[in-house]
């Protein structure tokens, strides 16, 4: 059932030499690659606003100007990040930029803070999502976290099924949003040249605003900042494009960046001539819909657009999740098994995790999308300004065409990360304070897999004296575990005899009935009188412990005449998988129990049963 249930959600594998059948195009890449950072315009300019509507609504003129220094950090970044491509093409992004010129711990907090990154991009593209949705079905408001759920787990499926499959299925919402937008904006910009649209705006540009404070309008432009999140996401992924990759993940960026600026300031000059103010029922590009488009099916498709995205967006996270913790994994700094492939040539391990803690997050935060922009914002801006002071390394060092011109662009991205970093700390640390916690964590994490492995690596690896000083046993001991005498128990046996010097059967038993014990002894010797049987009476009921004890003596007297020692565990195999649960699981335990001991092999010997 299980196989089937998977087949059916998942397709049936592929082959390795199918991988590059995997790889991506423009059109594609844009969709499966930049849902993220261009969903972001559904909630960016409405964070700008809903800083400044909390002095007046007088002050959300200032959205103008904060939203043009958003776009020039995108400027910034988009030329920072092309140059990532062109010069770490083999994906990584910040993770792999920042441990090259920065070093390891760089490299790590980097990583680290993405890492978090995408599952909080998850999160809150997924509870983003989820608040269009509610805002066009008010109905459906109290289920909004089981439908942020519901939606992860379908993404996460989509995922599995593969690279190709998920762009293709993408590229629906993404282009659609895409259209709506462009909609949107012309229509809106055609009325209020032909004055069908009347300007509401709360105070003119340039009106001196009472209260209106510096800090509060850094505040207002950190907060719309969360719009520049995903734009990494190209360069983590550079591998996963069609020939040539440098220069097709190049212009899908670009693409991107275009697009995103576009809809940001179209998406704020609106807000502003309209007189838009936040609403806790209803979200600021749903009344900018309302009032260019009015209730009807424009309008309906525009919110099914947003959600959509929004959904979709979550995309981002799964693509580029995996393929930064494989990057990690191949340098020891996360567990290998998220190098590992899985049926659809993904790294499922990566999108499985990825999917687990984003749900955990949901519902840590009850899917209130506003409690994790400011800590989505710091995961991103560390990786950007590490990446970008990093590349200012890289040019001094490589040199090369233009690298002036570049280290400039560089320079410019990495101060106004590093500013609004700061800007994030200082402004909504009572939002971004577990950052302060999650990352120690985390290194701590890392290095301590890093440790595990070396130390492996170590203890594996042969020198040339030890190469010569391989161990030689003289003979060997196998102990049968025996419960009864069964056709288990006699294949075990004479499987026992093929492989070792000297057998042991050992039984351990509970009844307090001497007479019964006695029983089970005699029909063993009758059936293998040249086999050793040894009983160990239990008065707790326990079969672990009698065993360890007694494998332990076993194991020194073995020692001793350079034997080694190997315990045979039989098991019966039932037919069919779901009857594994009518029976205990005593093999299993045992196994894991004796695994823990040095100088003990344990071995199983399955009886696979016919009905």
């Amino acid at each position: 059932m299980w196989r089937y249930l998977k087949r059916l959600l998942i397709g049936q594998p592929l082959k390795t030499s199918d991988e590059s059948g995997q790889s991506l195009t423009k059109f594609k890449a844009l969709a499966l690659l930049s849902s993220d950072a261009l969903s972001s315009v559904a909630y960016g300019t409405e964070q700008i606003t809903t800083v400044l509507f909390m002095l007046s609504a007088a002050a959300t003129w200032y959205a103008l100007p904060a939203a043009g220094i958003v776009l020039v950090l995108l400027f910034a970044i988009t030329m920072s990040y092309r140059q990532i491509i062109h010069a770490y093409p083999s994906g990584g992004g910040a993770y792999v930029v920042a441990t090259k010129n920065w070093g390891t711990g760089a490299g790590l907090i980097a990583g680290g803070s993405l890492l978090v990154d995408y599952m909080l991009t998850v999160a809150v593209s997924v509870t983003s999502g989820t608040e269009a949705i509610t805002s066009a079905i008010p109905v459906l408001r109290a289920h909004s976290v089981a439908i942020a759920v519901v939606i992860v787990l379908f993404i996460m499926t989509l995922n599995l099924r593969g690279m190709r499959e998920s762009a293709s299925f993408l590229t629906v919402p993404v282009y659609f949003f895409v259209i709506m937008i462009v909609g949107l904006v012309v229509w809106g910009l055609f009325n209020i040249a032909t004055g069908k649209l009347q300007y509401h705006a709360a105070a003119s540009v340039g009106a001196v605003v009472p209260g209106m404070t510096v800090i509060l309008f850094l505040k207002a432009f950190s907060a719309g900042s969360s719009s520049l999140t995903g734009v990494e996401a190209i360069s983590n992924a550079v591998p996963n494009f069609k020939s040539p990759r440098r220069k097709n993940a190049a212009n899908t960026l670009a693409i991107m960046a275009i697009i995103l600026a576009a809809f940001f300031s179209g998406i704020t000059f609106l807000n502003y001539y309209l007189g838009v103010m936040p609403n806790s029922d209803q979200t600021v590009l749903s009344q900018i819909g309302v009032a260019v488009f009015g209730k009807g099916i424009f309008y309906y498709l525009l919110q099914l657009s947003t959600a959509m995205i929004l959904a979709v967006a979550a995309n981002t996270g799964f693509s580029a999740f995996p393929i930064l913790a494989y990057n990690m994994a191949k340098d020891k700094f996360m567990p290998h098994l998220f190098m590992d492939k899985g049926d659809r040539l993904g790294y499922s391990n990566g999108i499985i995790s990825l999917a687990v803690g984003a749900i955990a997050l949901i519902f840590i935060f009850h899917g209130q999308t506003n409690l994790l922009i400011p800590l989505y914002a710091v995961g991103v801006f560390i990786p950007f300004t590490l990446s970008q002071s990093g590349m200012i390394i890289h040019w001094f060092r490589e040199r090369g065409s233009n690298w002036i011109i570049n280290t400039f662009f560089n320079f410019i991205g990495a101060l106004i990360s590093f500013l609004l970093v700061v800007f994030l700390f200082w402004l909504h640390f009572e939002n971004v304070w577990p950052y302060l916690i999650i990352m120690p964590f985390l290194l701590f994490m890392f290095y301590k897999v890093h440790d595990h492995y070396v130390k492996i690596a170590a203890q594996l690896r042969l020198s040339m004296e030890e190469e010569t000083a391989v161990h030689e046993y003289d003979g060997s001991t196998v102990i049968v575990l025996v419960s009864s005498v069964t056709h288990v128990t006699t294949g075990a046996i004479n499987y026992a005899r093929s492989i070792g010097d000297y057998v042991i059967a050992m039984h351990v038993s509970f009844d307090t009935n001497p007479k019964k014990e006695h029983e089970t002894a005699n029909e063993f010797k009758q059936s293998f009188p040249d086999v050793r049987f040894v009983d160990l009476h239990s008065s707790y009921r326990s079969v672990t412990k009698p065993v360890l004890r007694f494998t332990d003596v076993i194991a020194k007297n073995a020692a001793n005449r350079n034997y080694s020692v190997t315990v045979l565990v039989p098991q019966f195999v039932p037919k069919k998988p779901w009857q594994n649960i009518l029976h205990n699981q005593t093999a299993l335990q045992l196994r894991r129990a004796l695994n823990l001991h040095e100088n003990v092999i344990v071995s199983t010997y399955s009886y696979h049963l016919k009905k």
